[in-house]
Order: C-alpha cells, then sequence, then structure tokens
C-alpha cells in the first residue's frame, strides 16, 4: 500500500532498502564488531528500540556514518537545549497505534475483533546530527573485560538457558523432533566467540518450540516457512551479538539463503516487520533466561533430569 500522492509506505520504503543490500550479497543486520559490543539503537531517554526499528536505525547509522546510539525526535532535541544542525535529514522510526472503528461501539460484543493496528512512522535524528547534546550521547566504546572474566560471564550466561545441547559431528542445528540443539565442539570453531554466535543462532531457533513462542518452525528448506524462521534466527543473533559482543559474520548466508528471503520479502513489504517482531521475542527470551530473569516454566514441559545444559 502507498501513502497519498503515491509515495512508497514506511513498509515499502524499509522493505526496499533491506531487499537492495541483500541483492547486493550482504546482510543489513550484521553489524561490525571490532571487540566491544554494538549497542541497539537507543531513544533519548536511553531505552533500546525494539523490533523493526534495531535493523531500520542500524541501516541509517551505517550509511551515514553515525556513531552516536541515540536517536531523537526534533522536539526531543529542543527540550534537551539542543539543535538538529541545518539540512540534516532524519530518519523514520514506527510504531503501531490501535484504534477502534467509529461505527463499533464501546460495548460491542466484538470489539475485540474490530480493533485495528496502524502502522505509523515519525521522523528521528541521531545525536551526531545534534549540536549542543550533553557528552553521555557520544559514549566512548568500552573495551571487553579481560578474557577470563569475560568467558566466565558468557559460560555462565549461556549455561543458565535450559535447553537440551549435544556436541557431536560437524553441523549446527536444532531439532523440533526432539527439542535439541546439536553443536560441534567448540574446538572446531575459529574461536570460542564463533562457536557463541553459533550457539545463540541455534538457540534462537529453540524458542520456537511449541512449549515456548510457539513460531511455525515445520517448513522445508527453500518454502517460506522455512525462509522466515531462518530470518528470524538471523535477526535475534544479531540482537543477541550486539548484547554480548559477539561476531554474526560468519554465520550462514549463502546464496540459497539470500534467494529465498528475497522472495519471501518481496511478495510482502510486511514480512521483514513480522520477522522482526518475532526476533525480537525469541532474543528478549534467551536473554531473560541467560540472565536468569525469567523462570525456566517458559521453556517445554520436562523433568529437571532431561533439560541438560553444557557450559559454553
Amino acid at each position: 500500500m502507498k501513502h497519498s500522492l503515491g509515495r512508497p509506505s514506511p513498509a515499502e520504503t524499509i522493505t526496499a532498502a533491506v531487499v537492495k543490500r541483500l541483492e547486493a550479497g550482504t546482510r543489513p543486520w550484521v553489524q561490525p564488531w571490532t571487540g566491544a559490543s554494538v549497542s541497539r539503537p537507543l531513544r533519548a531517554c536511553g531505552t533500546p528500540y525494539q523490533g523493526i526499528n534495531v535493523l531500520w536505525l542500524w541501516m541509517a547509522a551505517e550509511a551515514a556514518g553515525h556513531t552516536s546510539p541515540f536517536w531523537m525526535t526534533y522536539r526531543q532535541a529542543h527540550m534537551l537545549g539542543a539543535q538538529v544542525r541545518k539540512g540534516e535529514r532524519g530518519s523514520i522510526a514506527i510504531f503501531y497505534r490501535t484504534y477502534l472503528p467509529r461505527e463499533a461501539s464501546a460495548d460491542d460484543e466484538a470489539e475485540g475483533d474490530r480493533t485495528r493496528r496502524v502502522l505509523k512512522s515519525f521522523t528521528v535524528f541521531n545525536a551526531c546530527q545534534v549540536d549542543g547534546l550533553p557528552d553521555r550521547f557520544f559514549p566512548e566504546p568500552q573495551p571487553l573485560p579481560p578474557p577470563t572474566e569475560r568467558d566466565q560471564v558468557l559460560d555462565a550466561f549461556f549455561s543458565a538457558i535450559p535447553a537440551r545441547l549435544r556436541h557431536f559431528g560437524a553441523e549446527a542445528f536444532y531439532s523440533p523432533v526432539s527439542d535439541q540443539v546439536t553443536m560441534p565442539e567448540p574446538g572446531l570453531f575459529r574461536n570460542l566467540d564463533h562457536y557463541r554466535a553459533t550457539l545463540a543462532h541455534e538457540l534462537s531457533h529453540w524458542t520456537g518450540h511449541e512449549g515456548r513462542l510457539a513460531r511455525q518452525m515445520g517448513g522445508r528448506f527453500g518454502s517460506e516457512a522455512y525462509a522466515m524462521e531462518e530470518l528470524v534466527a538471523e535477526l535475534s543473533s544479531a540482537i543477541l551479538g550486539a548484547e554480548l559482543g559477539l561476531p554474526v559474520e560468519h554465520l550462514d548466508h549463502h546464496a540459497s539463503y539470500l534467494a529465498s528471503w528475497l522472495k519471501v520479502l518481496k511478495a510482502d513489504s510486511r514480512a521483514i516487520f513480522t520477522v522482526a517482531a518475532k526476533a525480537e521475542e525469541a532474543a528478549s527470551l534467551l536473554l531473560r533466561l541467560g540472565r536468569n530473569e525469567a523462570s525456566a516454566d517458559l521453556v517445554h514441559e520436562r523433568d529437571a533430569e532431561d533439560v541438560q545444559v553444557r557450559a559454553a
């Protein structure tokens, strides 16, 4: 759907940009990893953006060379005593507005069915486009803790996720039938961080089990369902990579994946919004479990003896 006067909708704008990057052979959700974690895009108040805004504002920052993770509206900048520089162009951010159509009464029994969610957008500017902001909007890259300390933190994180994990063979995959993640031994990876990033990808698939987030996971390779699920895991592992300081550029991105993703995105301009929302759910669940902020009741019901987690 296009806006009046023939302008593309926000969904079309974002999807077209993602498709263009994929057609060039690059995955726009992969952020450079230089030894320090990549931040999610942040609102002026410091809370992180979610869903499609993470991917889109990452893309906008990379294209413009912005180094600050903070984004704000013109009015927010003004309230901070700052000023968007003349000539700067903003980026869109997305939100949904829920409303009840006029023809539906407040006491309509079908009110729940008649409620509509409308995609809206607003304009935001990166802190690098604004003069007069406090230094806190331009944080210096924080070095990672020493390897031993960092390894302990990451090992504790992945050990806290109650997934069934076995080390076997030379392929990493998640089986919905057995509800089990299979990983090669850590020594077969270039380094431990590549092992952990691959594990994060497979655990993202694990969150989709019917006993957890209940995503559609039965599609065969090349099908729309398969492509959607792989995109969910890709975006989820990118979010986890930003949160945990893990590289994701080595994860699967061969031509067959790119072709299937392009097919899905070209057929439906809103597909990337659905994928981003599901990826946010997957990453959030893993972050809550890994940080011991969620109950193990969120996992599929099993006897305690059957939930075996091996440290990364």
